[in-house]
């Protein structure tokens, strides 16, 4: 094998490799989003408060229990929580 040859294949497999890496990483924000959208929808008072935000970004981690604890007591119905916190870490 030439290595004109490899090192083109080397460069092509690095560049996939780091496209998919960028494509992958704003997924994490978009999770959040989805959960705290959900947690908009019902309280329909515009923006989610600090313990939303603070709340699905536990349940990024994968902590859907604390996530459900942080939710709850501001007044978001057990199953909204459950359902946001669900697609937080997907």
């Amino acid at each position: 094998m030439r290595a004109s040859t490899r090192i083109a294949g080397v460069l092509t497999g690095l560049t996939l490799a780091l496209g998919g890496a960028a494509l992958i990483a704003p997924a994490a924000h978009a999770d959040v989003t989805a959960c705290i959208n959900q947690v908009e929808r019902e309280l329909r008072g515009g923006e989610a408060p600090d313990y939303v935000r603070m709340a699905c970004y536990v349940g990024l981690t994968g902590d859907n229990a604390q996530c459900v604890a942080g939710l709850t007591p501001g007044g978001v119905t057990n199953g909204t929580a459950v359902s946001a916190c669900r697609v937080a870490p997907d």
